[in-house]
């Protein structure tokens, strides 16, 4: 296969790749199994390094997201099969380097409110660079996305739930706050910090937190009976979740130079906040407005931490679907027409597992966001849509388990849509 990688020897554009592993029914109903499900990914992998994609970015999830339907409060109630299947990006990443020569590997994203929370994550991210990088030669980065995560399901047997009316009433602006204080411990014992949890974040609740005055008004009702006050309070501070004395991580003396952070949160407190401890990066969808966009990084190029240097378009990877059709023995026209089917099936299967029936007009909305098309088409598609320095995601097998079409997509779009790229921007 042809060597192409754009952007890292000088051209405009970056080209990563999103890896979803999830174990849903396709649009024709097939359901592979996990151990199909993880050949496919090595498969795509493998081919994804021989064509030249920086970063193989992978999606973690936690626990069974069709058992979690039997909860009281389900997340996705209609979810068809599994949303995910690593849920131990740390060893899949050192298998995924083990396998590949020059593909990075990436995390889209890990949740360090699971499993253990962020002492234990940091910890795991600490021993996996460790481990990458006994070899002297060794330079490829290892990538760490990490949020909330985006369903609560994953991280409430962690605890990670009101523990009182003013938690309940405060619940989706506290979930925010809570975030905050894990990625302060976090980020902190990543840098090799002996942290002690009465220098962690603190959480205090005013206005400013809520979206409306209603919702401060009733986390307001709820501090007055539970602390049983005689007015509305101002502020309302709230218990560290993570208590604990002086501790600092081991091993201590990876090789934090192959370490790059990237945090999954819109919330420009959030990331001005954790640019005060390390440099780390925003992700953002290719379906959020342009001018939100561009406000991040305005905003980023006047926050982000001085030891990452420079802030670059390119710092903030942005997801796209991409539908598309490059097959044999079809017109040009014959390849678009498939491939607004094979779209228009995908993601309707998608939106019908997220909420339980299709809704036409979300189905149409996600496709005028996605890449669709032949080769020439979706090349024209990325000049319009997207900044020559941005770095795009692409998302391959979304809903979509014919691993070997994945890889002829996969193949066509390096070998023929970014070179067209490249020749568009460059004026070629």
């Amino acid at each position: 296969m042809m060597w192409f990688r754009l952007g890292r020897n000088g051209a405009p554009m970056d080209h990563d790749i999103f890896f979803s592993i999830s174990q849903t029914p396709d649009a024709n109903g097939h359901v592979p199994t996990e151990q199909d499900m993880f050949r496919n990914y090595f498969q795509q992998l493998k081919v994804a390094d021989s064509l030249g994609f920086g970063v193989g970015w992978i999606a973690q999830a936690h626990l069974s997201t069709v058992t979690q339907q039997l909860n009281s409060k389900p997340v996705v109630p209609h979810w068809k099969g599994e949303v995910g299947l690593c849920t131990d990006f740390p060893q899949l990443a050192m298998e995924s380097f083990r396998q590949t020569k020059n593909i990075e590997i990436g995390s889209a994203v890990v949740s360090i409110l699971a499993s253990g929370g962020p002492i234990a994550q940091a910890e795991r991210i600490a021993n996996t660079l460790q481990l990458h990088g006994l070899n002297p030669d060794e330079n490829r980065k290892l990538h760490i996305g990490f949020s909330a995560g985006r369903f609560e399901f994953m991280a409430r047997p962690y605890g990670i739930v009101p523990r009182n009316s003013i938690e309940e009433a405060a619940w989706p602006a506290l979930r925010g706050q809570i975030f905050m204080e894990a990625s302060d411990i976090f980020l902190k014992l990543l840098r090799g910090d002996v942290v002690h949890s009465n220098s962690t974040y603190e959480t205090v609740l005013t206005r400013a937190n809520f979206r409306s005055d209603e919702d401060w008004e009733k986390v307001q009702n709820a501090a007055i009976e539970f602390e049983q006050l005689n007015e509305a309070p101002e502020k309302i501070e709230i218990p560290k979740r993570y208590v604990f004395e002086e501790l600092k991580i081991i091993p201590c003396t990876f090789r934090r130079e192959l370490l790059s952070l990237i945090a999954g949160t819109h919330d420009p407190r959030a990331q001005e906040y954790l640019n005060t401890i390390l440099p780390v990066k925003v992700f953002n969808l290719s379906i959020t407005k342009p001018e939100v966009i561009d406000s991040t990084h305005a905003r980023m190029s006047e926050v982000f931490h001085p030891d990452g240097g420079s802030w670059k378009r390119s710092d903030m990877p942005r997801t796209s679907f991409v539908f598309l059709n490059a097959e044999e023995g079809l017109t040009p026209e014959e390849q678009s027409l498939a491939a607004h089917r094979e779209a228009k099936a995908a993601l309707g299967a998608y939106w019908n597992a997220l909420e339980g029936t299709i809704d036409p007009s979300k189905v149409e909305n996600a496709a005028q966001n996605a890449l669709i098309g032949n080769a020439e088409e979706i090349a024209q598609q990325i000049v319009e849509r997207f900044h020559p320095e941005d770095r795009i995601m692409a998302w391959f097998d979304f809903f979509n388990h014919d691993s070997e079409r994945v890889c002829r997509d996969m193949t066509a779009y390096m070998e023929q849509v970014a070179p067209r790229v490249e020749n568009i921007l460059t004026g070629a």
